[in-house]
């Protein structure tokens, strides 16, 4: 399995969060693994994009609103916002994947499964995040 293609289902598992208030993570990943043969060599990623995007969500989420103008979270599509956390915890968190590889994706991403928006949408709130993590470093 590629690593887009793990993208994707990690992406899903994200998205999973928007149904419940206290996300059961070990049961989201385990029907991600079950859904998905072939899926052993991609497993280590899913599971830590996964767990890390929940266990710093209020971070990432505080970062998502700090690029938006009198926006709430529950205001943002629950696809874009899920293509987000995924893209922003990847940028945050994990240091060998290129930032420009998680933005290309996360656009990716927001064209297979958002709305006509959503492609432009995602684009801007990364491109402002990479902007910001450039400009501190």
């Amino acid at each position: 399995m590629s690593r887009k293609k793990a993208r994707d289902n990690a992406f899903k598992c994200i998205y999973q969060f928007e149904f419940t208030d206290k996300p059961d993570i070990d049961n989201i990943l385990e029907d991600c693994y079950m859904e998905n043969d072939n899926i052993e060599d991609e497993k280590e990623y899913i599971e830590k994009v996964v767990r890390g995007v929940y266990s710093n969500l209020e971070q990432i989420d505080k970062d998502i609103l700090s690029k938006l103008k009198n926006w709430t979270i529950t205001r943002i599509a629950k696809i874009d916002l899920a293509i987000l956390r995924l893209a922003i915890y990847e940028i945050m968190f994990i240091n060998e994947i290129p930032v420009k590889v998680t933005a290309n994706e996360a656009v990716e991403l927001a064209k297979t499964y958002g709305n006509t928006g959503s492609k432009s949408f995602v684009n801007g709130v990364i491109a402002k995040v990479i902007e910001e993590r450039q400009e501190d470093n």
